[in-house]
This record gives structure tokens, sequence and C-alpha cells, in this order.
């Protein structure tokens, strides 16, 4: 099983990496929306690179065929996107495979792709985008965490505040988005949330 770092920000391109990659990051998700394939292309390069010099893993979300092309080793998909996907080309590329669920039936369907983490959320409301599905809370961490081989990703909602429970509910890793890119400080939150998360896990 492989071990996540507990901190998983998701960014929306490369300039967030360039702005978030000096505080140490370890692990990061470029997640880009509504871009041409060539942007696309070249965004997952530029990635790549600079993941690699920061000696940080880089997760691809959707993309996996471009991921594939790039030399990627790890990618995320949700469930839509995993049902199109090749899991055969994947796997024999050597990337590892991330996926989010939402419920007992999108979980039934990831773990039959055999992830190497499997993502549950929202577990708190989140102010990103608008959900189909109420928030998880902490008892479905627990739950989730009881039903996997492989670590849990929390994502939704997630602050500084509500970390400590989220790991304590059997998260391995906590992936966050609007607490970051929204703040005021982007740069000072994430080095609150790598103190946070390393203090979670020395603990």
């Amino acid at each position: 099983m492989i071990q996540l770092d507990p901190f998983y920000p998701i960014v929306p391109d490369t300039a967030w990496l360039k702005r978030l990659l000096p505080a140490g990051l370890k692990l990061v998700q470029v997640r880009i929306k509504d871009a041409p394939p060539e942007t696309v292309r070249a965004e997952i390069v530029e990635a790549l690179s600079l993941c690699g010099q920061a000696d940080c893993q880089l997760v691809v979300n959707d993309y996996w065929q471009e991921a594939i092309e790039a030399g990627a080793d790890f990618v995320h998909l949700g469930q839509e996107d995993l049902a199109g996907a090749d899991l055969g080309s994947i796997r024999a590329a050597g990337i590892r495979l991330g996926i989010s669920t939402h419920s007992d039936e999108e979980l039934a369907t990831a773990l039959a792709a055999e992830p190497d983490y499997v993502a549950l959320g929202p577990i708190y409301p989140t102010l990103l985008k608008k959900m189909p599905w109420a928030p998880q809370g902490l008892d479905r961490v627990a739950l989730w965490r009881s039903r996997l081989p492989c670590p849990l990703v929390a994502i939704g909602g997630i602050t500084p505040d509500r970390a400590p429970a989220v790991f304590e509910a059997g998260a391995d890793s906590l992936a966050v988005i609007t607490d970051i890119v929204t703040h005021a400080e982007p740069e000072k939150r994430t080095e609150t949330w790598m103190a946070l998360t390393e203090a979670m896990r020395r603990r």
C-alpha cells in the first residue's frame, strides 16, 4: 500500500504550483478545467517539470491520456472519467490511480478498479461547487476507512480547525482546495497546513 502525504492541496494550474511548491509540498494535484487540449498538454508537462524539481508527487486530474503521453505516474479520476478510462493502458504505463467516491455504489465501482487511493467527499459543506451529495460527515470517513485496502483521502470543506477530527476519524490524507485558493495569503495558509499535518503525522 502506498503512503500518501497527509496534506494534499489541489490547484487549478501551474501558476499556483509556482506559488506553493516553495513551501515544501510533497503531494499536489493539478485540476485543469475548461482549457483547450494544447493548454492541457503544456500544463501537464510543465507541472511534471516543476514537481520533479521540487521532489513533489504530482497527481493529474482527469486527463489520463495526456498524463500517459507526458510520462506522469499518478492520475485521479472522478466516476464519470473512470467509466470512460482505459484502465489497462493506465496500468500498463505504470500509473497509480486515485478515484473519487460519494456513495456505496461509487465505492464498489472504485474498488473494482483496484485504486491506489480512494477519495471521499464532501466531508463538510463546500463552497467550491454545487454538490448533489449531502456532506458525508466523520462517521462516513470511519466507515470508508474500515472498508478500504488502500489510503483514504478526505475532501470537501476541510479547514485547519476541522482537520484533526477528520484525521482521527480515519483519513490518511486531506485534500484542500477552497481553504487555500480563496485565502488572502495562500502561501502562508499552505505553511499553516503543512505544520498542522506534520504535527498530526507525528502523533
